[in-house]
């Protein structure tokens, strides 16, 4: 007989168990909230920009005329 497999959701800041049903969810807490939008702010998390080849490069239209 299988089981189900009960996810356990923690919160991203602090690690204390969560649940999907929580106001603040994926958080714990405003203060965990809040911690997290500080660092986007701050430029503590980044998205990096993708990586362009050289193949892929478009062709200065100036230099061919």
């Amino acid at each position: 007989m299988p089981r189900n497999r009960q996810i356990k959701l923690r919160c991203p800041i602090c690690k204390k168990p969560t649940k999907a049903t929580d106001p603040d969810f994926p958080f714990c807490s405003d203060r965990c909230r809040l911690i997290d939008l500080g660092k986007w702010a701050s430029g503590g998390y980044v998205i990096s920009s993708p990586v362009a080849d050289a193949e892929e490069a478009v062709p200065d239209t100036e230099d061919s005329q």
